[in-house]
């Protein structure tokens, strides 16, 4: 068998190394107190990404992972992260260490396909992949945190109307609030808990409700948390407020809706152009035209 080349024993080297750190990000569970394990459970987060290092020891992956990340790639994924639900299971030191970690790997296999397969193509399509892969964090927090926030916006109207039967029956705002994130189940339920918490814990409520919108980045919640936020300021009745958003936030779904009915047409037209219609031609007019080819010959 002959020796390999250089070229592809680096590959293979990087390959190993990528995938042995994968793994370890994957399967490692650093030493976690039991304290803090209980305050995140009932929705405190630590500041700047160290949930995966409370009451523990960091891992030295995670921490060259930490040096070697610009802080605004990190305050990046801090938001998304917020913004896709803060999601346990990849907390954003692990995130960062992916950011490491797929894109040598992916270098690693773009280098073995080169030796394979030396040329242009293969190169551009070797560092096309290896970007994509360092940019693939992103990419999945800004898809789950879009789906997310369309959730949110769905629901945000129904959760009104029951603020606002709430109110109406007597509760006070920050108990109606309580009541919508208990018989809730979706994302919109879960955030209006952690602003709960956020007060319970000393924030101001102004402070509590821009947190919210902020976390969440939907177009309707911000409107209004912004309405809410004037209401308690001038002393209007929330009541009141809480009817107007829910009429608006349904007057607005109702028109989304009608705004996707009229795209349809508009979507439908270049599949049937690309698939349908050749086809249709080919069946119509193929026996004529090999009618007609048989005539002159």
């Amino acid at each position: 068998m002959p020796p390999l080349p250089p070229l592809a024993l680096t590959a293979v080297a990087l390959l190993a190394s990528g995938v042995a750190l994968l793994v370890w990000t994957v399967l490692s569970r650093p030493h976690v107190d039991k304290a803090a394990l209980a305050n995140l459970r009932r929705g405190l987060r630590l500041p700047t990404g160290e949930q995966e290092v409370a009451g523990g020891q960091a891992s030295t992956l995670a921490q060259l992972a930490h040096r070697l990340t610009p802080p605004g790639r990190r305050r990046v994924l801090e938001r998304l992260w917020s913004r896709a639900g803060r999601p346990a299971a990849w907390p954003v030191p692990r995130l960062v260490v992916a950011k490491l970690v797929l894109p040598l790997v992916a270098l690693a296999l773009s280098l073995l396909y080169f030796t394979s397969k030396p040329g242009t193509l293969a190169l551009l399509v070797g560092g096309g992949v290896t970007v994509v892969c360092h940019f693939l964090p992103e990419l999945l927090l800004h898809s789950r945190a879009q789906e997310r926030g369309q959730q949110i916006t769905l629901e945000l109207a129904d959760t009104l109307d029951q603020m606002t039967i709430a109110v109406e029956a007597g509760l006070g705002f920050d108990g109606a609030m309580a009541k919508a994130g208990q018989n809730g189940q979706g994302p919109l339920a879960e955030e209006l808990v952690r602003t709960l918490q956020d007060m319970q814990l000393g924030q101001s409520r102004r402070d509590a409700y821009e947190a919210l919108a902020g976390r969440t980045d939907v177009v309707d919640l911000r409107r209004f948390v912004r309405a809410v936020i004037q209401a308690d300021k001038y002393g209007v009745a929330v009541a009141e407020v809480l009817r107007t958003q829910a009429a608006e936030m349904r007057l607005k779904r109702r028109q989304r809706a009608e705004e996707k009915a009229m795209q349809i047409p508009v979507k439908v037209i270049f599949p049937l152009m690309l698939c349908i219609l050749p086809v249709l031609f080919i069946v119509l007019l193929g026996p004529a035209a090999m009618d007609i080819v048989g005539a002159f010959r």
